[in-house]
């Protein structure tokens, strides 16, 4: 990557590092990074751009895929939503977009937002609200800041459009959601508007740079891609193996299941359980969880250290379970009790996942993440 722009040569990087930090979710990235490379091939490379190069009451655009990760496999947006959805929002607000801006920075999430600031002649926000993906609109950082989501845009592929004006942001969910299966399950949105300096609380900078430097380091590793992405960003590892079993059903706008990991190696006669909706959310040896959400569990490949998104889990793939410290907002009292075990379900606690390991204080992060 150029110090300020991504060019056509960027988005395989961009697209693998986006798997990485997904968390399982944010939907296959291949279809954005197509859409991507031919819109900076028609129009030029997209600037980068961190919050402080624009002015506090410059207008940005979050945005990005909603919906269950298999239906996006086959349901591909057409390209204009983008633009249908700043144009609304240039009309409620009566100025300009300033910058587009990945509302995760996980998947397809990650990557798509690159070809609808291209098309745009947009820069793209160097920042996400939530540092990976999770699966529930009111489960990004303004929300912890008491900031609505609304007036929120969604789009699908026929270009038909709904603005979604709730009390709060738990409404919010329930009303795109249903709208969102009403139109077969995804559609593209636009969430969270706000200005520069509104977003300077909740913004998680620096992920996209990030999420490049991830898929450098791993298409650049050589065969030990696993130490290339060590040095990115630390990570646990909890254990190799095969995939033995996938269970995935598609209801309400997400993707559910699990996956059985037979341990192989070092680890074999272990036997781990990945549960998630659309992201990951525990892995379970024994009864006992080894990580959980909010930090970021990953299926990496073990040949070639890629993420695995959960829609494209396979019986018989070799992988590697790691874990990523999560950004340092989600480990809050707030952040929680909106995306921590408790909040999918779960009768346990969050530890920390490098505390669960090693039983030491957890490791630390830069860049917006725990410092």
């Amino acid at each position: 990557m150029t110090a300020t722009h991504i060019s056509p040569d960027d988005l395989p990087a961009l697209s693998v590092g986006c798997t990485v930090f997904a968390g399982g979710g944010g939907g296959d990235p291949r279809i954005g990074e197509l859409m991507a490379m031919v819109a900076i091939r028609e129009l030029g490379p997209v600037e980068v751009r961190p919050l402080d190069g624009f002015d506090d009451d410059d207008l940005i655009m979050p945005c990005g895929m909603i919906g269950a990760p298999t239906v996006m496999m086959e349901k591909i947006p057409n390209g204009a939503e983008g633009r249908v959805i700043r144009e609304s929002y240039e009309q409620q607000f009566g100025r300009p977009v300033a910058a587009v801006m990945p509302f995760e920075m996980g998947g397809i999430n990650g990557v798509l937002p690159v070809a609808w600031a291209a098309y745009a002649g947009l820069p793209l926000l160097d920042a996400d609200f939530m540092g990976r993906a999770f699966p529930e609109l009111q489960m990004l950082t303004p929300h912890l800041y008491g900031m609505p989501g609304s007036p929120a845009v969604i789009t699908d592929e026929r270009l038909q459009t709904i603005v979604f004006t709730t009390r709060d942001n738990i409404w919010l969910e329930k009303l795109v959601r249903n709208a969102v299966a009403a139109m077969g399950g995804s559609a593209c949105g636009g969430l969270y508007p706000m200005t520069v300096g509104q977003a300077r609380r909740p913004a998680i900078s620096g992920t996209v740079t990030r999420a490049i430097r991830m898929g450098e380091a791993i298409l650049g590793g050589g065969d030990d891609p696993l130490a290339a992405i060590a040095e990115v960003a630390p990570m646990v590892r909890l254990g190799q193996g095969k995939v033995i079993d996938i269970e995935r059903r598609t209801s309400g706008g997400f993707v559910r299941g699990s996956a059985l990991i037979d341990g192989l190696g070092d680890d074999k006669g272990r036997l781990f359980r990945l549960e998630f909706q659309n992201e990951n959310l525990v892995v379970i040896e024994d009864g006992e969880p080894l990580a959980t959400v909010p930090d970021i569990i990953t299926l990496l490949d073990v040949h070639t250290g890629h993420g695995i998104v959960t829609e494209m889990i396979r019986y018989g793939q070799r992988v590697e379970i790691v874990a990523f410290d999560s950004p340092a907002v989600w480990i809050t009292a707030d952040g929680l009790k909106a995306v921590g075990p408790r909040a999918f379900g779960y009768d346990f606690d969050f530890v920390p996942v490098a505390e669960r390991a090693s039983g030491s204080a957890p490791t630390r992060v830069a860049g917006g993440f725990r410092a």
